[in-house]
């Protein structure tokens, strides 16, 4: 871990806001997973954010942004984030969304074969069109009309916005997760 964790009491005035609404979004909608230190520091990629508070305040907007108003079913949005996750290698990320995949009742198949960067064979005609639109996408280049249309088709426009959206969003998270090096606590 390239930052050191932040415990309350050691916040800056500019630091503790938003560590109040994190913490509070967090506990609302992030709790299949550890996000807090025994002292009450936050983890993953929230302890980065922390660090730089203006930027942090903003990806944080970001998330609920995209968390308060989804569209889409919770299972495609996991589906989606594990993808993301598995192509960056981004242990934070894949160790927190496999507990709420786990907790949504996804298969140890289906997770194994996602984290490993495959296709599973046993994905919905929609997961199978999340799937290729994320995995293509994280892969670099524009996203070919086949994949953009099918994907129109089966979510809508909106649907399709917000799953590119996410990728963008989780991309992010991933390149935080891996360039600060967030270290995944013990499973229980």
């Amino acid at each position: 871990m390239r930052l050191p964790l932040i415990p309350p009491s050691e916040l800056s005035d500019e630091q503790k806001p938003l560590y109040d609404e994190m913490k509070k979004g967090i506990a609302s909608n992030f709790n299949a997973f550890k996000v807090l230190a025994d002292d009450g520091a936050l983890m993953g990629p929230w302890n980065p954010w922390l660090h730089e508070p203006a930027i942090g305040k903003a990806i944080w907007d970001l998330t609920l942004a995209m968390t308060a108003k989804a569209s889409l079913p919770d299972p495609i949005r996991q589906l989606v984030i594990l993808v993301v996750g598995a192509r960056y290698d981004a242990a934070y990320e894949l160790y927190a969304h496999i507990a709420v995949a786990e907790k949504e009742g996804m298969s140890a198949h289906r997770l194994a074969t996602i984290t490993a960067d495959l296709k599973p064979n046993d994905l919905s005609p929609e997961e199978s069109v999340a799937f290729d639109l994320a995995f293509t996408l994280v892969r670099g280049g524009v996203l070919p009309e086949p994949i953009y249309a099918l994907a129109k088709k089966t979510f809508g426009q909106h649907g399709l916005n917000e799953m590119i959206y996410l990728v963008g969003l989780y991309a992010m998270v991933s390149t935080t997760l891996n360039g600060f090096n967030v270290p995944v606590p013990e499973r229980e």
